[in-house]
């Protein structure tokens, strides 16, 4: 049975008529009344408001690229419209209109939602877990953006990728097999050297396009203010990023958060983490990651994904306490913050192969999700590391593959890897673990993609070829800490950001206070997560630091009043 029928009551509660009074001293606006037909927010607009029936139906449906809208719902007087998107000015994936006698419905801006999800716990509760569900079944239904295109190839594989990690619903078409795929393709005269294609709900059609394209087609990204000033800017929306925009926001603050690519870091691409506290049935880097991207917004956080951040200018030497810091986008808007916390994290490390970047996104992938799951289902793969991240994917591959060969440097996976994991992977018949082995050659072509791989014991020096179509890499990570040059924040030997007493510079030994636990170099400028030196790398410790900096936040803005740019009129 589908979501919608086994929890109908959740995804569509009915207020009360007291809860609809206590509603609406929150509404932007009084009853308002819609003629029968009548649009209260259209698919894809922006800042779509939230509407609460007060009299007669409203009709909700989602848009589909290729044929007639589709009903969600009829919601009686007490019935909410919204989801996700609209707790963060993103475009709306439905539409809403008045039912066959029109209605009369109280509306609630982003703003006056918010207040009224964080002044009533009991509506908040509802409406909060209504617009997760909501979401939920969308995904499932793959509801409104088409990707067209040939199963395993690598802009595909990216796009699929980024859809699913940033939570996005979609649907796949094989241009392939002579269906709904082809007949795209051949609608829009698409050559084959134009594919894949997107087709969004509002009929945009984009020919192999990036992630920066796809998002702005989809209305994912917020649009920034480069002259809002904001309290903290947050760069990295993983776990640590996360946790201080849900605990900053919450306690008042203004925040901006900026990520490269999806929320959830590197641990949102865990396909299941079981030792997180609360938690003892287990649950998905995914889900947890999503599940605190909304309750960021909830608190009013901007989030903008996907946003890459180049350089953070600080003023050098010369700054004086109050100074506002400016991030530098990759488009070259400059976004101001009087505090900021680098939550960057680390990139995915590479091997030493000649020929490895032939293959990424080709059969040479860094994580495990339910993209790359579907397209290894029933054949041989490789996974090479023994962190706690690998014998996840491990547990998450195995079930779905003919056999799984995982590859260790060292002796055995004692050292590295937690022992639930070990055990489990032990227990799995499809598993053959390689210890003293590296990988030391690819073979395949940019049309077949990877084919084969050779691999050599490092103690006997004994090196075997076979076929292989799928190698997944997790051998650590590095610092993504490269855009801080411009700042001169210190870093460790390998690039790790230093923080508390290990910090120095030439600004603190003018200072009048030292850097606190967390604070770099650079005073107002924070490291956490994996990114920082020290750190332990967990998800719980990430979560940690994210909370514990928002006090450090609270002592530097109160000592430090902004100190705004001079005019230059």
């Amino acid at each position: 049975m589908s979501l919608a029928q086994t929890r109908r009551d959740q995804l569509f509660p009915t207020l009360c008529a007291v809860q609809i009074a206590v509603a609406q001293h929150f509404a932007t606006a009084p009853p308002q009344r819609f003629e029968p037909g009548e649009t209260l927010y259209a698919l894809g607009e922006r800042h779509a408001p939230v509407f609460i029936v007060t009299s007669g139906e409203v009709t909700v449906t989602r848009g589909h690229a290729m044929g007639e809208d589709q009903l969600i719902a009829v919601l009686p007087i007490g019935g909410i419209t919204g989801e996700v998107s609209q707790l963060g000015g993103r475009s709306a994936l439905a539409e809403a209109r008045a039912g066959v006698a029109g209605c009369e419905a109280l509306r609630f801006d982003t703003a006056h939602l918010r207040a009224l999800i964080i002044g009533s716990a009991e509506i908040g509760e509802i409406i909060m877990r209504a617009f997760l569900l909501r979401r939920t079944m969308l995904i499932a239904e793959g509801a409104g953006t088409l990707l067209a295109g040939r199963p395993g190839e690598p802009t595909l594989v990216r796009l699929q990728g980024f859809l699913t990690r940033n939570g996005h619903p979609y649907s796949l078409l094989d241009v392939a097999d002579g269906g709904d795929g082809q007949a795209l393709v051949e609608r829009f005269g698409v050559h084959d050297d134009e594919l894949p294609i997107v087709l969004c709900p509002n009929g945009s059609l984009l020919k192999h396009p990036t992630n920066v394209d796809l998002a702005a087609c989809l209305g994912m990204t917020p649009e920034l203010d480069p002259d809002r000033i904001f309290d903290v800017a947050v760069v990295g929306a993983g776990p640590a990023g996360l946790a201080t925009a849900v605990y900053a926001a919450s306690e008042g603050l203004s925040v901006l958060v900026l990520d490269t690519r999806s929320f959830g870091g590197q641990a949102g691409a865990s396909a299941r983490i079981e030792n997180y506290l609360g938690f003892p049935t287990g649950i998905s880097g995914h889900a947890l990651a999503a599940r605190a991207f909304t309750q960021a917004q909830k608190f009013g956080a901007e989030i903008a994904i996907p946003v890459n951040v180049t350089a953070l200018e600080c003023g050098g030497d010369e700054r004086q306490p109050g100074d506002l810091f400016t991030l530098r986008l990759e488009n070259g808007m400059g976004m101001q913050a009087r505090s900021v916390v680098v939550a960057s994290g680390a990139r995915y490390r590479r091997i030493d192969i000649e020929n490895l970047s032939l293959f990424e996104g080709a059969g040479v992938s860094y994580w495990a999700s339910p993209v790359e799951a579907k397209l290894c289902e029933g054949e041989e793969i490789a996974l090479v590391g023994g962190g706690n991240s690998a014998g996840q994917a491990v547990a998450f591959m195995a079930p779905r593959v003919k056999h799984l060969h995982l590859v260790v440097r060292s002796d055995s996976l004692d050292a590295s890897m937690s022992r639930y994991l070990i055990e489990r992977i032990a227990a799995l018949p499809n598993v053959t673990l390689h210890t003293r082995t590296e990988v030391t050659a690819l073979q395949g072509d940019v049309t077949s993609g990877l084919t084969g791989a050779t691999f050599r014991h490092r103690d006997t020096g004994a090196e075997w070829t076979g076929p292989l179509r799928h190698l997944f890499l997790f051998v650590g990570a590095d610092p993504n800490a490269a855009w801080l040059e411009s700042c001169n924040v210190d870093v460790d030997a390998n690039g790790f950001i230093c923080t508390g007493q290990i910090a120095s510079g030439p600004i603190w030994s003018a200072a009048a206070r030292a850097p606190l636990a967390l604070e770099t170099s650079v005073p107002g400028v924070f490291a956490i997560g994996d990114v920082r030196a020290g750190s332990t790398k967990r998800v719980a410790a990430a979560v940690g630091e994210g909370a514990q900096v928002v006090a450090a936040l609270h002592q530097v803005l109160a000592a430090s009043p902004a100190r705004l740019p001079e005019s230059t009129a």
